[in-house]
């Protein structure tokens, strides 16, 4: 699998980045394992989590992601052969005490995810969204002591706007703090604009890698929702039929649907291909709960797109 910079940092990571919030949700820890030795036999090595997957499960309370991946890697020894990203700052308490990109808290924040992932570092630690109410040099200037301690190696953001994210860069150049090398934003096929029409431009300039989430759109994109038929029994189903069941996004899986049997190819492996085409794209973050749909999201990194499957893609999605 080939690989990226990711942004000016001195990670190589591999074009897909496996994403870990199904581990222990919709994927138990026997279905996880054999879906992440897949991903690492396919050429991959980088792998997204965060500390909040998955507290919204009933009986959940947040890290059963990151403790999956910890005692996979342990069990595998490849500790060294991988590129772990995780997240801090969304709720992880109920009373608001655990949440946040203050110093006190992401002091303690650290310490949980690299316990629950046993290792001593984390190669991206992401602000998993944005904290107004702490100033933006406290965030930075406690990732730079973690950095400098050795725990962490890049800082990217997740969920930010572009003026935020501009400010934080500004914020990093001034005083000599680590600056954000990544950025995960929403993307896909359906759902364009909100990056292309600030954040784009701004990543682009700023050399920022791109980590898109919601590359297949919750699965919309594989195909399996029809609107004359049952939704499937996913625990993303209700989501999904509210965000992208509608003539936008019926439109732009039948151009989808339509450059892959062209193509020879199937409708999650076309999304994920435009994605890796997009200028300053690093890695779409896609998941699978099985081998075999593991191969099948390899299958969109090594697909390229004639100029014809793209302008058929981009006008059904504009």
């Amino acid at each position: 699998m080939l690989k990226r910079r990711l942004g000016r940092s001195d990670l190589d990571v591999s074009v897909l980045c496996f994403g870990g919030n199904i581990f222990g949700w919709t994927a138990d820890e026997q279905a996880s394992f054999a879906v992440l030795d897949a991903f690492v036999e396919a050429g991959g090595n980088f792998v997204d989590s965060a500390d909040v997957y998955s507290r919204w499960v009933s009986g959940n309370t947040g890290g059963e992601s990151e403790d999956v991946l910890g005692r996979w890697m342990k069990a595998r020894g490849n500790r060294a052969n991988l590129i772990v990203a995780t997240k801090l700052g969304s709720p992880m308490s109920d009373d608001g005490t655990k949440q946040g990109l203050s110093r006190r808290y992401m002091m303690q924040a650290v310490e949980d995810s690299l316990r629950r992932l046993q290792t001593d570092y984390i190669d991206l630690y992401q602000s998993h969204r944005d904290d107004p109410g702490t100033p933006i040099e406290e965030t930075l200037g406690a990732y730079d002591d973690l950095i400098k301690q050795g725990k962490v190696r890049a800082i990217g953001a997740s969920n930010f706007t572009a003026a935020r994210l501009a400010e934080s860069l500004e914020v990093s150049k001034r005083d000599g703090l680590p600056r954000y090398e990544s950025l995960q934003p929403g993307y896909n096929l359906v759902q364009r604009s909100d990056y292309e029409s600030e954040l784009e431009p701004l990543c682009q300039k700023e050399q920022i890698g791109v980590i898109p989430y919601y590359s297949l759109a919750s699965g919309f994109l594989t195909g399996k929702y029809r609107p004359d038929a049952p939704l499937p029994s996913s625990a993303r189903s209700s989501g999904v039929q509210q965000r992208y069941m509608n003539e936008h996004g019926f439109r732009v899986l039948a151009a989808v649907e339509s450059v892959a049997e062209r193509l020879e190819a199937t409708p999650a492996q076309v999304a994920l291909a435009w994605l890796v085409q997009r200028p300053g794209m690093t890695a779409p973050i896609a998941s699978a709960t099985t081998p075999e749909q593991l191969r099948d999201l390899v299958g969109g990194i090594e697909l390229k797109l004639d100029e014809e499957a793209v302008k058929t893609l981009d006008d059904a999605s504009a």
